[in-house]
């Protein structure tokens, strides 16, 4: 796969994102996600993406045990900032004290000495971004982290955190069907050398196709509680899929590699997502996405046919929304 720079990091054209290994899709396999780690590296991703959040530590823990002794093989992202209650309930926190303390448990937990790229999980509206940044460039000094990113903020947000220290990559959810960054957030990371890594590339699995009218996700999945998966939004989404499952046939690729190498072409060499799976085949499907070829036209139609309000239905229910940046 070819690479691309994030910064001074150069990383795969795809990364692989984790979280789904530990929680949030449906129960994993735990044998299944081993190898798909393995695959992962066997086909070409270079660039790994979890979080402190993701399953309370166990996500770090599989890659910590999985990968240890293929640390020096791919580039590592994980995250602070988003805490979890006895009784499941997620809240942020981005003191300087809690920043510390969980990129110690990170490095315990990944069983290594320094994460590559650290990210603030989301803003934290009651500590100013300046003062966790502050923190972070600490322990860039410190060598525990080489660089520093920001998740699910505004370009406003940004500029205030670039300010204080460079940051290397904004990781927003953008896909054919999220579009948000598109507003102001892309053209202030283009503006400010700045890469962008976009998560839930696949739009959870919809873009895909793999989603029907009779999809049963189960009370595992967190699908089963957003807007854009249920009722009379999921009907009309669902014939968007159809359309864009024709562009790929088209183009001999499948829905998800036609959606990734749209993203793919929405940057010169700054846009790096991170399609999640616990799956071996699919971690092999969405790598060769990096060498699909498909015509300017199609890519065109595939962004005019998802656009404005034609998806339908918000992201999160009100009660998964934790603590979003909206632009101004």
């Amino acid at each position: 796969m070819h690479t691309r720079k994030l910064g001074e990091l150069e990383v795969s054209a795809i990364g692989l994102g984790c979280m789904n290994m530990s929680f949030g899709y449906g129960a994993p396999d735990p044998e299944e996600c081993e190898r798909a780690l393995h695959k992962s590296l066997d086909v070409g991703y270079r660039f790994l993406d979890t979080a402190s959040a993701y399953g309370m530590g166990h996500n770090e823990q599989l890659i910590g045990r999985v990968l240890k002794s293929k640390r020096n093989q791919f580039v590592l992202a994980s995250k602070c900032g988003i805490k979890i209650d006895e009784n499941g309930g997620r809240f942020v926190d981005c003191s300087p004290a809690n920043i510390r303390q969980t990129c110690e448990q990170s490095l315990t937990n990944l069983q290594t000495d320094c994460i590559d790229l650290y990210y603030l999980h989301r803003l934290d509206h009651n500590i100013p971004i300046e003062d966790s940044v502050g923190e972070l460039s600490r322990l860039v000094e410190e060598g525990k982290i080489r660089c520093i990113g920001l998740s699910e903020i505004s370009s406003k947000t940004l500029r205030k955190a670039h300010a204080v220290f460079p940051v290397t990559a904004v990781q927003s959810e953008y896909s054919l069907w999220t579009r948000d960054p598109e507003n102001k957030v892309l053209a202030a990371c283009k503006e400010l050398g700045i890469g962008f890594v976009p998560f839930s590339p696949l739009g959870r699995g919809f873009l895909t196709g793999a989603v029907s009218a009779d999809t049963d996700y189960g009370d595992m999945d967190m699908r089963a509680f957003m807007p854009r998966f249920t009722g009379d939004n999921l009907l009309a989404n669902l014939q968007l899929v159809d359309q864009l499952k024709h562009l790929a046939q088209r183009n001999n690729c499948t829905p998800g590699q036609f959606s990734l190498a749209w993203l793919l072409a929405q940057g010169e060499d700054n846009i790096v997502p991170i399609p999640g799976t616990k799956h071996a085949a699919y971690v092999e499907e969405n790598a060769a996405a990096a060498d699909v070829n498909i015509s300017a036209e199609d890519l065109a139609a595939a962004g005019n046919l998802f656009a404005g309000d034609a998806v339908k239905g918000p992201r999160y229910a009100k009660e998964f929304e934790i603590s979003l940046d909206p632009e101004d």
